[in-house]
Formats: structure tokens, sequence, C-alpha cells
């Protein structure tokens, strides 16, 4: 589905990613790990036409995604949950469900797909008609993410969906990812800081390290290798 290929992206004088290349076949989850400020949130936001690559190419089903701004990129398929959730808190839980579908032409369906989402999350149900605002760090990711799911993606990426939360609370967001992609078979590609629970749900994972990726291979394989764990997860 997604091909990168040679990206390289400079912020003034520095060079933030080296020529990375990485793929995202359809229906499964691929994990980006790594430290912070090794280019995870660049390449997405590269993806999504925030940050012009210097260098290299970004196709979506053999299409050039390079030259389109934000919203066009939205309409092509790809869906983005930034770090940091950012709902809109003066909106009620259903408007901001309803606002993540603006971009669809099948208006008609919507209702039916937010009550998708409400059974992905059902306390987003819940809390249908309270303020975003009053809404738990954890239930404001559940709603960051269901709202993403509202434009039907082809390709749904999540930055960091448990920072901040709780260890229940981030296991139960990941597990809900795990369950959307066996249910419809959603392809994900997730930066996430648990690199245990990563690995846990994904298909395959790249590690990268100061905007290089360093190594790359099936998620299962990578828990179980101590050097990778040791070296560049940080689990021992």
């Amino acid at each position: 589905m997604l091909e990168i290929q040679n990206l390289h992206v400079f912020y003034g004088g520095i060079h933030a990613l080296h020529g990375i290349s990485l793929n995202v076949p359809d229906e499964k989850i691929i994990a980006l790990l790594g430290a912070n400020g090794a280019g995870k949130s660049t390449t997405l936001r590269c993806i999504m036409g925030i940050v012009k690559p210097a260098e290299g190419s970004i196709l979506l089903n053999g299409e050039s995604l390079l030259g389109y701004k934000s919203f066009e990129v939205v309409k092509k398929g790809v869906a983005m949950v930034p770090e940091g959730r950012r709902v809109f808190t003066n909106l009620t839980v259903y408007e901001n469900l309803s606002l993540g579908a603006y971009a669809r032409k099948e208006q008609d369906k919507v209702r039916q797909d937010i009550e998708a989402v409400y059974h992905l999350f059902p306390r987003l149900q819940e809390r249908a008609f309270q303020p975003a605002g009053t809404l738990s760090g954890g239930e404001q990711q559940m709603l960051a993410l269901g709202r993403a799911l509202m434009s039907k993606p082809t390709l749904l990426m999540i930055d960091e969906p448990s920072l901040g939360l709780s260890p229940l609370l981030s296991q139960t967001v990941l597990k809900r990812l795990k369950d959307l992609n066996r249910d419809t078979g959603q392809t994900i590609l997730l930066i996430e800081q648990n690199a245990r629970a990563a690995l846990s749900i994904a298909d395959y994972a790249y590690i990268m390290e100061v905007g290089s990726i360093r190594l790359e291979g099936a998620a299962a394989d990578l828990a179980k290798d101590d050097q990778v764990r040791q070296t560049y997860l940080g689990i021992h």
C-alpha cells in the first residue's frame, strides 16, 4: 500500500532523515520504533504533506503523495492521529466524530460509521453528548482515533497513542487497534513509545536511530532478539 524510498529531510542545516525506505503492506500493522528525535514523527509528517522532503518518493497504491496538501492526502485515504490527541475540546464527542467525516461524499453513511466507532470504543457512546474537554486522557485518545476512522482511511497512522496514559488504558487502546486490524483489515502505521506493547500487536517493525533505519524485521522476531531488546528497545 505505502512505499517510501530514499527519503531525505532537512530542517535548516539539520539532516533529519537520511534516505529512509520502508513499506506498509495492505491489512498489516507496521510499527516505527526508536528514541525521541529519531525521525519517526518527521516520517509521518512527510506522508501527510506537512513536511516537504528534499529527496525521495512516497507512493500510496502506486500514486505519489508528494506535492499534495494535508487535506488532499486525507482525501486520498490517509488519516493521522497526532501525538497529544488534539480533539476539539468545546465540541461534543458526537460533533468531533462527525467532523472526522467532513471530506466524505457519502454523508448518509456517517451515522452508521459513528455507531461502528461506538462499538469499538463503548465509552465514547456513553459520553456522546459531553464536551470532549471533559473526557479523561484515555477517552480523548479513543476519540482522536475514532475521529480519524470517520474519514474511512485506507491507511491509519498513529503517533504515540499511549503517551500520557496509565498502563491499563494504554493496553486498552492498543488492544482496540489490534481488534480493528483483525476485524476490518485496517492498515496501520504505528509510532509507539512502549516498544514491548507495539511489537506485541504489530506484524513488522522498523527501528530508527538518528534519522536512519537501523533494523527491521518481523515484530515477533525482534521482540525475542536479546540484542535488539537491550540495544534498541531498552527491554531487559
